[in-house]
This record gives C-alpha cells, sequence and structure tokens, in this order.
C-alpha cells in the first residue's frame, strides 16, 4: 500500500482519488457490488443505485490489495475494466467508462495459480505490466533499523511519550530478528516497548522478540 501511495502522489494522478482495496477482507458474495456497483433490484438488499469502487477511483489509481483471492467471475469483469475502460454495475445494462490506473499487490505465487486455474491467465498478462518485487524486512539490511527510528518517532508522538531511543541490545535484536510478520511486527513490537518502558530508552528485553525467533 505504501508502494502504491508513492506512485500515486509522483505521477500525474496525484490530484485524483487513490481507492485502496483489500480483495481479501471482503465476503466473496459482495465483492463485485463493491467493486462494480450495483442497480436499484439487482439482487436482494440492493434498494438504491450505488456506484462501485473502481468508478470512485476514476481519474485515479485503484489498489486491489491481495488480487488473488479475487473471485474467477470478478476477474472477467475486472479484465474487462481493463480492457474497454469501462464498468457495468451489476443488473445495469450501459456501461459507464471510466479511466483508472490499477495498482494490484499479492503474496501468493500467481503463475502457479494460473497453472492450476485458480487465476484467469489472460487477466494476469494484463496486470503483470511492470511488476516491483518488495523484499521482505528481513531481506533489507539495515532498512530495519531506520524503519524502527521512524516508528518510534512516530509512535512516541502518538502515544505522547517523550522522545525515546534504542539500547544498543536493542537495535542489535532488531537486526538480527527475521521479521516474519514485517513491518506491522515491527511497529507492534515497537508500541509494546514504548508501553513496557520506565524511561526514555527501549531495550532489547522491552521488544518480546525472542519467542518470535526461528
Amino acid at each position: 500500500e505504501l508502494v502504491a501511495k508513492s506512485i500515486h502522489a509522483l505521477g500525474a494522478r496525484k490530484g485524483a482519488p487513490l481507492i485502496s482495496v483489500n480483495c481479501a477482507a471482503i465476503p466473496e458474495s459482495l465483492i463485485e457490488s463493491e467493486l462494480f456497483g450495483h442497480t436499484k433490484g439487482a439482487f436482494t438488499g440492493a434498494n438504491e443505485d450505488r456506484s462501485g469502487l473502481i468508478e470512485a477511483a476514476d481519474g485515479g489509481t485503484l489498489l486491489l490489495d491481495e488480487i488473488g483471492e479475487l473471485p474467477i467471475e470478478a476477474q472477467a469483469r475486472l479484465l474487462r475494466v481493463l480492457q474497454e475502460g469501462e464498468v457495468r454495475r451489476l443488473g445495469a445494462v450501459a456501461p459507464i467508462s471510466v479511466n483508472v490506473r490499477l495498482v494490484s499487490a499479492t503474496h501468493c505465487d500467481l503463475t502457479q495459480m494460473v497453472a492450476d486455474k485458480q487465476f484467469r491467465e489472460d487477466l494476469f498478462y494484463r496486470i503483470n505490466v511492470m511488476p516491483l518485487m518488495v523484499p521482505p524486512l528481513r531481506e533489507r539490511g539495515n532498512d530495519s533499523i531506520e524503519l524502527a527510528h521512524a516508528i518510534l518517532d512516530k509512535l512516541s508522538k502518538k502515544l505522547n511519550h517523550p522522545a525515546m531511543t534504542f539500547t544498543d541490545r536493542a537495535t542489535k535484536a532488531i537486526s538480527q530478528h527475521t521479521w516474519p510478520g514485517n513491518g506491522r511486527e515491527l511497529e507492534n513490537a515497537i508500541e509494546r516497548a514504548i508501553v513496557l518502558s520506565d524511561n526514555d530508552q527501549i531495550d532489547s528485553s522491552h521488544l518480546s522478540l525472542q519467542q518470535h525467533e526461528s
């Protein structure tokens, strides 16, 4: 999501909306309505016309996080949006023109999913124009230390805590940890450490990382 925000902010579409959608967080029965919108009476409970998130991103950027979780039927409809530049709400006859830049993200192996018939091959090649590999935190060298300092500063202000620093032991623990939860795990560990520390320093014991080591 941070990569998508940077792409959006540095491009010509920065003044337009950036809509982020976690495909894994929306029930399969609702995903098409959420993305493409619907007309009144399209299904039980559709009491009025409603635009979808793709329409909301018109002129801007749409981030589909965990696109590998998108149902096959929704994949077909998304392909049409990308190829034709138009979206058709559920229950509608006439399409609506849209101009959306798509950024998609996944932790899945889409190539294997295509081979297993779980992801449409045509959609895969349509979205695989400019692949960007974001390495996990454990493969990013001293980035973990830089991020830790930035997160510590942010959270200290959020929690109304005086400025804090890491001890050498804490810095060593951060650099050696494998961070299977990546940035979220790092942020949670630091927030917990701020709460547990009774002074202006965070030690390795406050981070409570030992139980996560492999």
